[in-house]
């Protein structure tokens, strides 16, 4: 039976992080709003994620700063003080998330299956998901809403980009055909080699296209983009630090394809219908690669984790990493330009 056999009054969802887990999130939630347009939904999220989903309609949006430790907890929870909902959906593993739920008055706090639940996240919570069998991170996301009673639906994505980073995208691209390299993952050593993304560039600018490099304003990231500029015999156009989320959120949607290793862009631009080539090595891109373009993966994953756990990933627990410095390295630039070629065709036809 589901949690509702009716609709909730008020719902409250807490996912924090990171960008491409919120982007999955973003889905599952507008799935509900679909089903139960009368629910109220709040929505607990992080700082930075909140500069992508400011605006979401009809979803109410409370930030947690994590940096502010225990005040930013006390903050949500203030805010929050008069209220209870029907269910707090509980969708994040991390131990700050599960102290930020003691906060929050709620009849149900849902959380993951025992087998899934990671950082005794089991404690706070009075109901489990069933699941303990889906792969990719936005199918667990689904499991939760399925729990609650809404039937499973294909994901689609509305973010509130507007008029204004539309246009952002459009006079920097100039309509001239792009593909996007956002070359940046959360750590370095998941980052494909420097070098090889200067060959990519200069292999698309001879196919004709124009490359835009993306990225946020970190400075690893700000380098590595001028890292990459040095190395190519093209002139990429370096947007790395100089847009908002939303801004990037409509240059991925104006490019025809992205290419980026496991990161917060090949998720948004998953939002915004843009084929991606995911390069993974660390982390198994059935579970966390880009939802609608798990086919267009370059992927060395299931080959490391073999040697490295002796099993092959299937298995192994859901969430197995690969560790090393040089995993990336296998991945040649022909692997990707394989991979990118047919993509960029069904954009030519």
């Amino acid at each position: 039976m589901p949690l509702f056999t009716s609709p909730p009054a008020s719902l409250c969802f807490l996912r924090l992080s990171a960008i491409g887990d919120t982007c999955h999130a973003v889905a599952a939630i507008q799935a509900v709003q679909r089903q139960w347009p009368q629910t109220k939904i709040t929505w607990i999220v992080g700082k930075v994620e909140a500069q992508l989903l400011d605006g979401l309609e009809n979803i109410e949006l409370i930030v947690f700063d994590k940096k502010a430790g225990l005040k930013g907890m006390q903050s949500v929870w203030s805010q929050l003080n008069q209220r209870k909902f029907d269910a707090l959906v509980h969708m994040q593993l991390a131990l700050r998330a599960s102290f930020l739920t003691l906060g929050i008055k709620a009849t149900y706090k849902v959380g993951f299956s025992f087998k899934r639940a990671k950082e005794a996240q089991w404690l706070f919570t009075n109901k489990k998901i069933t699941d303990t069998t889906s792969q990719h991170v936005l199918d667990s996301f689904y499991s939760f809403i399925e729990y609650l009673g809404v039937p499973r639906s294909e994901p689609t994505w509305h973010l509130p980009i507007s008029e204004q980073d539309i246009a952002f995208a459009t006079q920097h691209l100039s309509g001239k055909p792009t593909v996007a390299i956002s070359p940046a993952a959360s750590k370095d050593e998941r980052n494909w080699l420097t070098e090889r993304y200067a060959e990519l560039a200069d292999w698309l600018d001879a196919q004709g296209y124009q490359v835009v490099l993306c990225g946020s304003p970190a400075e690893r990231e700000i380098r590595l983009g001028q890292s990459i500029e040095a190395l190519c015999s093209s002139a990429p156009l370096n947007l790395i630090g100089q847009t908002s989320l939303k801004q990037l959120a409509a240059v991925l949607k104006q490019s025809h394809a992205v290419v980026a290793p496991d990161s917060g862009p090949a998720h948004i631009a998953t939002t915004q219908g843009t084929p991606v080539v995911g390069l993974y090595g660390h982390s198994n891109p059935k579970r966390t690669g880009p939802y609608h373009s798990i086919q267009s993966v370059v992927s060395v994953y299931e080959t490391f984790v073999e040697q490295q756990q002796g099993k092959p990933a299937e298995q192994l627990p859901w969430s197995t990493r690969v560790k090393g410095e040089h995993i990336m390295a296998s991945i040649s630039l022909e692997m990707v330009t394989a991979k990118l070629e047919p993509l960029l065709k069904g954009k030519q036809s």
